[in-house]
Formats: structure tokens, C-alpha cells, sequence
């Protein structure tokens, strides 16, 4: 299976920047997207369907135009459902839980925690119900975990990291929540076939960044120790635009 998760920053506003160009030549199985910025009614109709995948949407209900989650599912799941079980995670449009036979696929677009401390309070308070549903849910079948974490995890995976120490997105407390995540035996499938830095997933749109290949790297694809054996490859398309974000992807083994 070809999975790709990608933060597009827009929905309606990627789909005018080449998206189904690139939805037609990735071969993806199941294509992930954050950061849609729009319930599903919300979209024009003529972008609402395609023929190949199944469509699932995770829609803000707090505030219009903001957050939200979609999946893309050539291979239908078995089941799906929105959002995290803990009910103050509810409601921002974060989460997209889709079961396969023999694991569960979840989609996450993680909190930013820039804002204020109340914020970042909110950030690490997801991170940790989070944690809970994902242990909760390997209790049953492995797990894979897709999307923008928002943190990155090690001085390589950012261009300047001594700048960036106080920052949310790369401070000592979110920092230590990946280590711990890794910890209980999640991998970061991209680390596996990469050990260099340099790699980015996110840039900023000022001062000429992604030119400058001047990144982050928050987009993530984890999976639990039980699938280690079946990853095959891990990317990032960072030639691919119309968002902040380019895609990323993790070829797995099907059973």
C-alpha cells in the first residue's frame, strides 16, 4: 500500500494549485490531508467525488474555514470514525481514525501551540489523549499515525534550531513527548531509510524560505513496532507545491 499524508493549507485553495495532478500520479491507496479549511459542503461540487476513492471528511464544527482532516481511500476501510474518544479534543476537525483488517490508519492534524500558552496547554493536553487512543487502539491491531505534529523533533529536523529553542514547534516540552512516544515503541518511518538533516516538509512563506530550503520538518508517518518489518519506503515530495507543506509518504506491505 502507497500512503501519503499532506498538509494542504487549504483545501479550495490547493485544488486550484495542480492538486488533482499530483492525486492522479501518486498511486496513493489512501492520501491524508490536513488543514482542509472547510466541511465537506463547503467544497464545490465538481471537487466533492472521485471515482477511484472513497472520501471521508473531519470538518470543523467550532469555527468555519478552520483545521479539518480528509481522507482519500482507494482501499475502503472496514470502519472509520471522527475524533479523538476524550471530548475536549473534539470538535476542531483533528482527527480521521480508518480500520483495515490488520491495522488502524489514524490521521491527525496535532494542535499549534504559537498562539498563546493557552494554546500550547491545549497542544500538549492533545498529545497526550492522543497517546491514550493510539495504546488504546494497538491493544486490538497495529497502528500507523499520519500527519503534522507540529514539533520537530531533533535540531536536524529544522534549518535553525538554536533560533527556534523557545519557539513552540520545537521546545524542550514537545520535544520530549516525540522521545517518549518513540519510546513506547512507535518509529519514525522516514529516520528509517534517512539519517541526515536537510529534509523539510514545512516552510514558511516569508523571507524566501523554501528556496532556501530554510524548513521544518513536522509531517510525520509513525508506525507501531509491529509493522516495522512490512515498511518498504518513506519520502518526502518536497518538489510538490500549492501548500506550506509538500506531501510525504510511507509504502507499506499489505497483508
Amino acid at each position: 500500500m502507497r500512503l501519503y499524508s499532506w498538509n494542504v493549507n487549504g483545501f479550495r485553495a490547493v485544488v486550484q494549485k495542480g492538486f488533482w495532478d499530483w492525486f492522479a500520479q501518486c498511486d496513493g491507496d489512501v492520501i491524508c490531508l490536513q488543514e482542509t479549511k472547510a466541511t465537506l459542503d463547503q467544497v464545490p461540487e465538481k471537487h466533492q467525488h472521485v471515482n477511484t476513492h472513497q472520501i471521508i471528511w473531519n470538518g470543523a464544527t467550532v469555527k468555519k474555514g478552520y483545521s479539518g482532516v480528509a481522507c482519500f481511500a482507494r482501499t475502503p476501510p472496514v470502519h472509520w470514525s471522527r475524533g479523538l474518544p476524550d471530548m475536549q479534543y473534539q470538535g476542531e476537525g483533528r482527527t480521521l481514525l480508518l480500520e483495515y483488517r490488520d491495522f488502524y490508519l489514524l490521521n491527525i492534524y496535532f494542535p499549534n501551540g504559537q498562539m498563546s500558552q493557552e494554546r500550547l496547554d491545549y497542544k500538549m493536553g492533545f498529545y497526550d489523549a492522543f497517546f491514550d487512543y493510539a495504546e488504546h487502539l494497538r491493544q486490538t491491531k497495529p497502528v500507523i499515525v499520519c500527519g503534522d505534529l507540529n514539533t520537530a523533533h531533533t535540531e536536524i529536523d529544522l534549518k535553525n534550531p538554536k533560533a527556534n529553542a523557545d519557539r513552540s514547534g520545537f521546545l524542550p516540552e514537545e520535544r520530549a513527548w516525540i522521545d517518549t512516544f518513540i519510546s513506547h515503541g512507535y518509529h519514525d518511518t522516514f529516520r528509517m531509510f534517512t539519517s541526515e538533516g536537510g529534509h523539510y516538509s514545512w516552510w514558511t512563506y516569508r523571507f524566501n524560505a523554501r528556496a532556501r530550503n530554510a524548513g521544518w520538518r513536522i509531517d510525520y508517518f509513525f508506525v507501531s513496532d509491529e509493522l516495522t518489518g512490512r515498511v518498504r519506503n518513506a519520502w518526502i515530495e518536497d518538489t510538490v507545491y500549492g501548500s506550506d507543506h509538500c506531501p510525504i509518504g510511507l509504502e507499506i506491505d499489505a497483508q
